[in-house]
């Protein structure tokens, strides 16, 4: 299947609290059950169909285009591929492409920045991820892409129920449809609605990234950084985001200790 969507790993940051293993690694690279973080997305990607990703780097990321490559097969979870070959052609394999943002600008972007660098190399609505986050049965499909286009919308967003790490949650949910899509909120820090968990797999389009929701030119010539976090509270202002919450495995790989707990 020739995807209408691409996907961007985020793969540059420096992975402070899991330091001292990642002094000499890439947190994305740590090893899961045998297997690098950040391939179970990719893996999931190319088996829901998805054929072109790109992933930015900073942090030793030449030592992640030397372990991928340029291409990806597929080596998914039993449980992902069973619940994905009832509905998607898997692609054959996934194309990967690299923004170097430690090699250009010396150091990561942060997410807004990271992204609108790669944005050139991104269709108009695209699949967002965080490399470092484990989330082994997440479904990536064609028809989510093509809902969320027919929506309108600038973003959607899945949220986890809250980790014990990160009790009070990041972005509310209201007026919740059939089908479990709602609109994204950002409830006032006195609200006692209930608040989620960013997941950090989200849909974009471009146009969040441009005027007058982010101010950085397109392609990031100049190498900007930027958060995410206030780009989506804006469109959020403006009912511009959606949201649904995801009940899957989901483990913020933040520390050696989670680390060791998952592979245990």
């Amino acid at each position: 299947m020739s995807s209408l969507s691409t996907a961007i790993v985020l793969a540059a940051g420096r992975g402070e609290r899991m330091r001292p293993l990642t002094d000499t690694c890439p947190k994305p690279l740590l090893a899961v059950q045998g297997k690098p973080l950040m391939q179970y997305h990719l893996e999931a990607l190319a088996l829901g169909g998805f054929d072109r990703a790109v992933v930015n780097t900073a942090w030793l990321g030449e030592q992640i285009e030397a372990r991928f490559g340029h291409q990806i097969g597929m080596q998914p979870s039993s449980i992902l591929r069973e619940q994905l070959l009832k509905t998607e052609r898997p692609s054959d394999s996934l194309a990967l492409h690299y923004s170097h943002e430690g090699r250009d600008f010396g150091g990561a972007l942060e997410t807004a920045g990271g992204i609108a660098r790669a944005l050139p190399q991104l269709a108009p609505v695209f699949w967002s991820m965080a490399g470092d986050v484990y989330a082994p049965d997440f479904v990536f499909t064609q028809a989510a892409v093509d809902r969320f286009a027919a929506s309108g919308k600038l973003a959607h967003l899945w949220l986890v129920p809250n980790p014990a790490h990160h009790r009070k949650g990041d972005f509310g949910l209201e007026q919740v449809d059939a089908h479990g899509v709602g609109l994204c909120t950002d409830p006032a820090a006195d609200s006692t609605a209930p608040r989620y968990t960013y997941s950090t797999f989200a849909l974009f389009r471009h146009a969040l990234f441009a005027a007058p929701w982010c101010d950085i030119p397109a392609g990031n010539p100049q190498g900007i950084k930027a958060p995410l976090a206030p780009l989506l509270r804006k469109a959020m202002a403006q009912a511009q985001v959606s949201a649904e919450i995801y009940t899957g495995r989901w483990t913020d790989v933040g520390t050696p200790e989670r680390l060791a707990e998952l592979n245990t």
